[in-house]
């Protein structure tokens, strides 16, 4: 049993046969909330709002105790890019994925800002800003905006939590929030467990001259627990560090258990929501009960 009963544990979800299947598949699992695409992740075509039954979806929510439901934007979405038609695509997509997170009365949709492709942030987070900034404009009054960090990949926005930070201070609105990925932080250099005991290095090429980062004390720092609405638990398959993007099942990754235990029970961190986006037990499947028993174990 959790010690607090009102903690939204969830995944990761297809939405085939329609958004209320998703809640199905969701409560199937032991989840209280869940995370969905509004369409294909890989193709720009979006489908027909008005085809979709929110009452449907709100009812099932309801009888299935489903409470929270994000929307991931697509995987293609770049708004620092120097091409003008794909930043036009990306805009019009977040349009959509806004409109459709208001429709279902959703929790917010989860947004990589893409990649400035070596340019660097000083170049770039003005556009970023312009873009963000006219989406939330246009965007309903009650839909939300939730960036991403990223893995540390290069080129890759978010990785350092400071540009986010800068985003939020910019855009001065309560539509917009962020989503911690626990994979993207530990790869990308931010100590999940106890200050006290710092990360294991490996010989590794990729960890040499890494500058490792006090995760709690970063977004203490820069006042970024109020705008936290989301964290995506995954383990990672790479080392500390890595800059890899590739998520593990809870337990069978690189991210040691206590420190996973540690980050999971820090007071930052207890109110705020879990979805996972992890392969699966059978590697293929997504994220399924083992993963969610797991992690409620951790809670306990």
């Amino acid at each position: 049993m959790l010690k607090n009963q009102t903690r939204k544990l969830g995944a990761h979800v297809s939405t085939a046969g329609g958004v209320d299947k998703a809640i199905e598949r969701a409560a199937k699992i032991g989840a209280n909330c869940m995370q969905i695409f509004s369409g294909s992740p890989r193709v720009w075509q979006r489908p027909n709002l008005d085809l979709i039954d929110a009452h449907k979806i709100c009812a099932t929510q309801q009888q299935l105790a489903v409470e929270l439901i994000f929307t991931h934007a697509l995987y293609l979405v770049n708004l620092a890019s120097e091409n003008p038609d794909l930043v036009k695509k990306s805009t019009n997509a977040l349009a959509f994925d806004l409109r459709f997170d208001s429709k279902i009365k959703g929790a917010g949709v989860v947004v990589h800002l893409g990649s400035h492709m070596g340019r660097g942030w000083e170049a770039i987070k003005e556009q970023v800003l312009r873009q963000i900034s006219s989406l939330i404009n246009d965007a309903p009054h009650d839909s939300h905006f939730l960036i991403e960090n990223s893995a540390g990949q290069n080129g890759k926005i978010g990785s350092d939590l400071a540009e986010i930070k800068w985003l939020i201070n910019e855009l001065k609105s309560k539509q917009v929030g962020w989503c911690l990925d626990s994979c993207h932080a530990f790869a990308s250099g931010y100590h999940l467990g106890d200050p006290k005991q710092q990360p294991m290095l490996k010989d590794n090429p990729k960890q040499k001259n890494l500058r490792v980062h006090d995760i709690f004390a970063e977004i203490k720092n820069l006042d970024l627990a109020p705008s936290l609405k989301l964290i995506h638990l995954n383990d990672s398959r790479d080392i500390f560090g890595s800059g890899a993007d590739r998520h593990q099942n809870i337990g069978e990754g690189f991210i040691p258990p206590a420190d996973l235990c540690y980050f999971l029970h820090h007071n930052l961190f207890v109110d705020v929501p879990l979805i996972l986006e992890v392969p699966g037990m059978d590697g293929k499947s997504g994220p399924d009960a083992e993963n969610i028993n797991r992690v409620k174990k951790i809670l306990e």
